[in-house]
């Protein structure tokens, strides 16, 4: 029985690598990643050499016989996903139960995380946190999935390109305009910002903009009296 490492890394600021991630890359013998490219370059900065391999979502399966192969071999696993924490809208699940299936250990390696980083400068949003990640880029089936989250009445967190936030921030907008938004935009990056306010108020901040950048996570808050819109004439 051998051992696979899942190895959160950073979502922007390299300094927030865990000194245990990084001892953890230095003594495992093979390091699988969702983009091999990108983790070899996090790799160069702390001049780390390892072997990698490829273990993205759309060879998951194939990848995990791969990596279990290695683990039935005696040798060591580290995966790390592109940026965050793997399994968290990132390739990971799969690979975690099929190399549990096979009788490995799997050993978490806790560390940066758009979702958690967000909440802790959310501020107040209910004991209930819905961790949604990206709605469907289809505008019927993103405002159908908005509106029973919002009627829940709890706190719900999103990620979203810089293509589709305004239309995101509209959706919600439109749907409860009062409920309380916070917008994390490139978090841990050299040009992080984080906005706060009603849902027509960040939207108005936003669609204001000439040019949107950057990778947003948005905390959606709580609101135990909610009062969600009927749908009209989407589509």
């Amino acid at each position: 029985m051998s051992t696979l490492y899942i190895a959160a890394t950073p979502i922007g600021n390299l300094g927030d690598i865990t000194v245990r991630v990084l001892e953890t890359f230095k003594t495992v013998d093979v390091i699988a990643a969702e983009d091999t490219r990108h983790t070899l370059q996090l790799l160069t900065h702390f001049e780390i050499r390892k072997p990698l391999i490829s273990c993205r979502a759309q060879n998951e399966e194939e990848a995990s016989k791969k990596v279990i192969a290695l683990l039935d071999e005696g040798k060591t696993v580290a995966f790390a996903s592109d940026a965050g924490t793997p399994g968290i809208s990132d390739p990971g699940a799969v690979l975690v139960k099929r190399v549990r299936e096979a009788g490995h250990t799997v050993v978490p390696l806790p560390g940066a995380s758009a979702f958690a980083t967000l909440i802790s400068v959310a501020g107040p949003g209910g004991k209930t946190i819905v961790f949604e990640g990206f709605l469907s880029p289809k505008p019927g089936r993103r405002r159908s999935r908005l509106r029973e989250l919002l009627a829940t009445g709890w706190a719900f967190v999103l990620y979203e390109s810089p293509y589709r936030i305004v239309k995101l921030l509209q959706d919600i907008a439109d749907i409860e305009s009062g409920r309380n938004v916070v917008v994390g935009r490139e978090l841990t990056k050299l040009h992080e910002e984080i906005v706060e306010g009603s849902a027509a108020e960040v939207l108005e901040n936003f669609s204001s903009r000439s040019k949107i950048l950057g990778e947003f996570a948005i905390f959606v808050a709580g609101n135990k009296n909610a009062q969600v819109l009927e749908e009209t004439s989407d589509t």
